[in-house]
């Protein structure tokens, strides 16, 4: 699956290594993916995700403030509107299925997790460029594409069939696809065609890398209502 997404995502994600793993092969990922995930958990994680995804959206919204390219802004903007319009509508849904009003869902306490890495992906756009962004969202993007098309071929159970649907789907895999270009054409651009021999490199590899980890524990967090 390494080409899936580009060619500099392929590259990134092999530097990640272990923590990749971790978090696409975390134990939430194979409860979504068997059924036994308790349902308790998934709405505790489906409400902590919907603050995230508040400020993810604000992340790339901020991308298009850095964007030196038209097709950058076109991709940036794009991917505001899947968020905004469609990812979060997918939370709204199950969680009012549960009994969770949206008004509730938009006032959930953000738990340190949370916090500590939708901060992170704030920071690393305010005090960087494009490139310092997409380094940490990234993972994200491509993480839930890559864990969506592996569940949607191995799932044992329909428990979570509406999550897996989403982003095993060709919708969410068409934005991953759209990013994945994005990625691509914007480090070429800022750093030409060896950019793995540029003295950022290694920093972007760290970046994604500490996004990977703050997944992780994004997943952890999930497990403990």
């Amino acid at each position: 699956m390494s080409g899936l997404y580009g060619r500099v995502f392929a590259l990134i994600r092999d530097q990640a290594n272990e923590a990749w793993r971790d978090y696409t092969h975390h134990a939430f990922v194979e409860g979504l993916k068997d059924g036994t995930l308790p349902r308790d958990a998934f709405l505790h994680y489906l409400r902590q995700d919907y603050i995230f995804l508040i400020h993810f959206a604000r992340a790339w919204a901020l991308a298009v403030v850095k964007s030196e390219t038209h097709a950058e802004m076109l991709t940036a903007v794009g991917t505001v509107n899947a968020l905004v319009a469609e990812e979060m509508k997918l939370h709204i849904g199950i969680c009012e299925a549960a009994g969770i009003s949206q008004e509730e869902l938009f006032a959930t306490a953000e738990r340190p997790e949370n916090l500590a890495y939708t901060r992170f992906v704030l920071e690393a756009g305010y005090s960087g460029d494009l490139l310092d962004l997409l380094a940490v969202l990234v993972p994200c993007v491509m993480g839930y594409g890559e864990i969506g098309t592996r569940l949607a071929a191995e799932s044992t159970s329909d428990a979570y069939a509406d999550w897996i649907a989403t982003y095993g789907g060709e919708n969410y895999q068409s934005a991953c696809k759209a990013v994945a270009d994005m990625l691509d054409a914007a480090l070429i651009h800022r750093l030409g065609e060896d950019f793995t021999a540029s003295p950022r490199w290694d920093r972007l590899c760290d970046k994604f890398r500490i996004a990977t980890e703050l997944e992780v524990n994004f997943w952890q967090m999930g497990l403990t209502p």
